[in-house]
């Protein structure tokens, strides 16, 4: 038997996340964040996804392509443990795998069929832009969610999110800014930085308080006041 096996890029997702920083560490936490699977031929058949539009939420399996590759590691730092405890690569969902696949739960906002050409509009998702999709799949509650289940080492995230405030020159610059899946730019900085996007390592770090990510085509510049996400500005790139 081969130890090898090839797989089809069936799509590719176009979202916000221009960066792998700022992506919240799971999906479903920033739920207005829009995306679209642009499903490449000759899968972008109407027929390969009859019915699809019956489900709210579906499965997609991905490519990690924004790391670097054949780069595995046995053990990894999770977030959840502040970075600073290690555990086995297959106990945990860190990017560092020996085949580099993730697999999310997103919500499907609707179907859109052109000549030549099939759109899956999703949101509640966390996948980078330009991330590649090998396989899509309905999520099924009766099935897919078990309520006994245990969440180990990371339990649900904590309610107390962070408050999110706006300089003046950021909301000036909202109030100008258009962008066709931007509907509510503020919202959804609000539910990006709330989960606080920074790495474990740099939370403990008294000399850095000021960020940056990128969203859309902008630059985020955010700082860190008395536990306050201040958004200082936001240019475009």
């Amino acid at each position: 038997m081969s130890d090898s096996i090839n797989f089809n890029i069936i799509g590719i997702a176009h979202t916000p996340y221009k960066q792998k920083f700022g992506i919240p560490r799971q999906p479903g936490l920033a739920p207005d964040i829009p995306g679209t699977l642009v499903i490449n031929p000759p899968f972008n058949r109407e027929e390969a996804f009859r019915s699809i539009e019956e489900f709210s939420h579906l499965w997609v399996s991905f490519v990690f392509h924004g790391i670097q590759q054949n780069k595995w590691q046995a053990m990894v730092r999770p977030p959840r443990l502040g970075g600073n405890k290690k555990v086995g690569v297959f106990a945990s969902r860190s990017t560092h795998r020996p085949n580099p696949l993730g697999l999310s739960v997103v919500k499907l906002e609707s179907i859109e069929i052109k000549p030549q050409q099939l759109l899956l509009h999703i949101s509640s998702h966390d996948l980078l832009d330009q991330t590649p999709v090998v396989d899509i799949k309905p999520y099924l509650p009766y099935s897919d969610a078990i309520e006994t289940a245990s969440n180990g080492y990371a339990p649900a995230p904590e309610s107390n999110l962070y408050e999110v405030k706006f300089s003046k020159q950021s909301l000036d610059f909202i109030d100008r800014w258009q962008h066709q899946q931007a509907e509510n730019l503020k919202s959804q900085l609000v539910s990006i930085l709330s989960q606080d996007p920074r790495p474990a390592y740099s939370k403990d770090d008294p000399q850095r308080q000021s960020y940056g990510m990128k969203l859309y085509n902008l630059d985020i510049q955010f700082s860190i006041e008395n536990n306050c996400m201040k958004i200082d500005d936001i240019t475009q790139i």
